[in-house]
Parts: structure tokens; sequence; C-alpha cells
């Protein structure tokens, strides 16, 4: 008796079955029990699509930081996700040159990564999370190659931190704007005069190339990919579990200066501000409104809100709006017109305005991506 085929099997569930019965019989024989003992794959219906494969280089020397980003964010199982997943989630690979060898890394502890450059190179998206020595310009030969190899194939290459010398080593920076860690934007721009490098900036997406800033950066560009790929809800669903801010606009200031600023006591006044803004952001907000919730002068308010937050007020209640927007643009119900008004933008015109600065794309084209039950 010829064992079935998974043809045969899926047409017996679907009640059609591909070969009928020759004849009636008393029972399973011992070759159909060990038949149906086996493990057979059935795929019924359209098949699922692929696992977007993310690839993160490891090597000798690095700080574990970046790295455990990358392996949170899309290596870190997911099950709160539940159906807001419309495609499945991604699979992580940790490369290195020569993987097997047990690399040392920063705070006296080694790791091994289990596959190699073959495998970075074929990866749907590429995260560099730094290099060994920014100053000393040493990127591996072997992983300048794969990143070209991965970009020529239509890879999406991200860096966080020093990660954009390997970028700008391969030449995929070229002609494009990029950032990098404060400390070392002199340097990238001394040595790859071609790359556009902007400072000031916490994460640039150029499209298939996107770079960050510091090690925190890379938090954010982790999560705009996550938002690009799923969208909103499932960006700040990842964002709650990290316990950070689902969205911080990439053009933000890196903070250089007020990251280390201590907070004083007048301060509070800001954060109760910022919360009020929050419940109100449909409501017009000014300067001088949120300088009363805050119980602070126009001057005083936005002296110390741009000290702490490294942006100015009106630009957070901006970004905080597009932000907001994002879910209603998921959502079928409600015009662009309408979610403009609802967020407090004063015309849709101004929201596009704003949205595409932010977001790299406009109202209508985000909610085509990530619209659900929207044409």
């Amino acid at each position: 008796m010829a064992e079935p085929t998974a043809e045969q099997i899926a047409g017996q569930i679907a009640g059609q079955s591909a070969e009928p019965p020759a004849g009636p019989t008393t029972g399973p024989s011992a070759e159909g029990r060990a038949a149906r003992s086996r493990p057979v794959a059935v795929t019924i219906g359209r098949r699922p699509e692929p696992v977007h494969d993310v690839a993160v280089y490891a090597f000798e020397g690095m700080a574990p930081f970046e790295l455990g980003v990358v392996v949170e964010v899309f290596g870190l199982a997911r099950p709160e996700l539940g159906g807001l997943l419309a495609a499945p989630w991604y699979g992580l690979k940790v490369c290195a040159d020569r993987p097997g060898t047990a690399l040392d890394a920063v705070g006296g502890f080694a790791l091994t990564a289990r596959h190699g450059l073959d495998d970075l190179a074929a990866a749907d998206t590429v995260v560099i999370p730094g290099v060994r020595n920014a100053f000393s310009g040493e990127v591996s030969p072997g992983l300048v190659e794969a990143l070209r190899t991965a970009h020529e194939r239509g890879a999406r290459i991200v860096s966080i931190c020093s990660g954009a010398f390997a970028l700008a080593a391969a030449g995929l920076l070229d002609d494009k704007e990029a950032t990098t860690h404060w400390r070392y934007a002199e340097l990238l721009q001394q040595r790859h005069p071609r790359v556009r490098v902007n400072p000031d900036v916490l994460y640039v997406d150029n499209g298939d190339v996107l770079t960050s800033a510091g090690s925190a950066a890379g938090i954010d560009l982790c999560l705009h990919l996550v938002r690009r790929d799923h969208g909103a809800k499932v960006a700040n669903s990842v964002a709650r579990r990290f316990v950070v801010a689902p969205h911080r606009d990439g053009g933000q200031a890196q903070f250089i200066e007020a990251a280390v600023r201590p907070v004083e006591e007048d301060e509070d006044g800001i954060a109760r501000s910022m919360q009020w803004a929050l419940d109100h952001l449909s409501d017009p907000l000014t300067v001088s409104v949120l300088a009363r919730a805050a119980r602070m002068s126009d001057r005083s308010y936005l002296r110390h809100f741009t000290a702490r937050n490294g942006t100015s007020p009106m630009r957070w209640v901006v970004t905080q709006r597009i932000a907001a927007s994002l879910a209603l643009l998921e959502a079928p119900e409600g015009s662009v017109e309408e979610i403009a008004t609802a967020v407090g933008f004063e015309s849709a015109a101004t929201f596009r305005h704003h949205f595409g600065r932010v977001m790299r794309t406009s109202p209508t084209a985000y909610r085509r991506s990530f619209g659900r039950g929207v044409a």
C-alpha cells in the first residue's frame, strides 16, 4: 500500500479525497497506522508570507548594548502582539566574520555568533551596531563585501552609532545624508567627504539605507523600522514592553548638553504641562498656553522646556500630534481632514506638511501601507 501524498491528505481534510478507498475495511492496518504516526506537512489555502530575516553583526571588542537593542526588538518572542500582526514577525541571526569563535565584549564576557557573513549578505535587513574602533578606521573587508552584496540584492541596511563607518566604507552613504554619534560626526565627515553628515538628529531614513546616532537612538531607529513594517499599533506595543516613548522624531536633537543636565525642582511644571498637552492635543496649543499649565512665565518655560527635552515646545507638540494620528490613519474610519482636526492641526494642508517632515511620507501613503480595511 502506497503512503498517502500531502495532496491526498489535504483533499481528505477538505472532504474531497484525491483517491477514493478501494473498498470497506475493518480497521487501520499497521502500515496505515505507521503512516499516520509520521508528521506530514499539509498546506491548505494561501501560503504564508516568508519571515523577514534580520541579521546583526557581532565583532571582537563590541559594546553589548547596541547588539542587545537589536536582539530585543527583532529576536524576542512577542505573544502580546496577538492579532495585531498582518505579516510574520522577524527572524533574527547574529552574524560574525568567524562564526563559532568566541568574541570578547566590553564588560568582561564573551559571546559566540552561530552565523557567518554569508547569512548577513542574504538577510532582508542588515544591522551594523558599531565598529571595533571608529578612530582607527578599522572595518572588516569581509563585512564591507557582505554589505555591498546585501545592498545590491535590495536589502535594507541599518547602522547604529559608529556602525555608520562600515556603511561609509562600503560606499553605501555616498551622496546621502547620514548621522552617527555626535563625537564621531566630524571624523566621519573627514574620512568620507561624499557623505552628508548631520550630527544634530537621532536618525536618518534614506529608504534602503538608515543610520542612527548614539546608543539610545538605536532604539528609536529600530522602533521606526517596526513602525514602517507593521504599523503604529505594533510599534507602540513593542515600545511599551521596552518602557520607552513610542516615537521620537528622527530630526530631534541628540541632546548633547541636555542629556547631562540635572532636573531642577521648578522643572516639575514642565512634566505637568507635557501631560496636560497630551490630554488636550485637539485644543489650540501655544507656548503661552503650555506655560500657564506649568505655572511659569513664557520665557522661563521656553528655556526650561528646551533644556530638558532638547527641542522646542511647539516642535514637541507637532511630533505628539503626528504620533497620535498614526493609529487613526490605520483605522478605516475618518478622512485625512477629520484626522487632522482630531489631533489639533488647523488644516489638512498643515497636517500633511508636518506629517511629511516627520514621517517622510504623506498621510494618504501611510494609510495605504498600514491601514486596515482601507483600499
